[in-house]
């Protein structure tokens, strides 16, 4: 009921701020459990997907989209949690383990589990390498996972913006991946890792995406880190044209 509300609240609003269309919608089975396995680009995949998808689906969301107390956060917090939304605290030495683990057991409800690979929004626009957690959750609950693209929700809100633009959205939903093959064999490392590669490359496949072969998480520090060098450098550079003109040297440069 809540979900459905939050649907016919909202639903206005997200139609007139995004033209959506959905390719492949068929590939969701209409009963059973099964993994959606999306790109992440914009905090606006976490509306739309669940939005346009006829069944009830459940994403993990960052513990903060929950707690904002701006205007616009009580809004996100709201309808991420009459969407049932699992919220996940990501500075938890466990906390990875125990979304999982929450997943599985929707999974085995026969419920529809979203989750994005990457772990994080692209920085970039590119497709990032995937954490192995959706191949934990494909090999335990053996269900088929569903490759999923969003496209354009991150020219609408891009990371770091506080306010979208209209724009188009297009989804673009795959054939389920089953990985029968893997059911009566061992669950490693390498196998989770097998799964994973093999669902980023679908999405790949149906994004367009150019492929990074690390770890979103990773260029974001990576990011992080050339931004505060060019702070430094810069702050470094005022500092000696304001030293050099305190003692007339930039005056003595030029004219020699």
């Amino acid at each position: 009921m809540k979900y459905q509300l939050s649907r016919v609240i909202l639903g206005p609003g997200l139609t007139l701020l995004a033209r959506t269309t959905v390719i492949g919608e068929e590939n969701v089975p209409a009963t059973g459990a099964a993994i959606i396995a999306s790109n992440h680009l914009s905090i606006l995949d976490s509306f739309y997907l669940p939005f346009m998808l006829e069944r009830p689906v459940t994403f993990a969301a960052k513990s903060e989209y929950f707690t904002g107390t701006r205007p616009t956060d009580r809004i996100v917090g709201a309808y991420l949690r009459a969407t049932k939304q699992l919220s996940v605290d990501r500075a938890g030495a466990r906390a990875a383990q125990e979304m999982l683990e929450a997943a599985l057991g929707l999974l085995k409800e026969g419920s529809l589990f979203g989750i994005y690979p990457e772990g994080t929004r692209s920085p970039d626009g590119r497709l990032y390498r995937g954490r192995t957690g959706v191949g934990w959750l494909a090999l335990n609950s053996g269900a088929p996972v569903i490759p999923v693209a969003m496209v354009g929700t991150e020219k609408l809100l891009p990371p770091g913006a506080k306010v979208p633009h209209p724009g188009r959205i297009e989804i673009r939903i795959g054939k389920p991946l089953p990985f029968d093959e893997y059911k009566d064999g061992p669950r490693g490392a390498k196998q989770r890792r097998e799964i994973t590669d093999r669902i980023v490359a679908a999405i790949g496949e149906l994004s367009g995406q150019e492929y990074a072969p690390i770890y979103a998480s990773v260029r974001k520090e990576q990011l992080a880190a050339e931004k505060q060098a060019s702070e430094k450098h810069a702050v470094a550079a005022t500092s000696s044209d304001s030293a050099d003109k305190a003692t007339g040297t930039e005056g003595a440069e030029q004219a020699s």
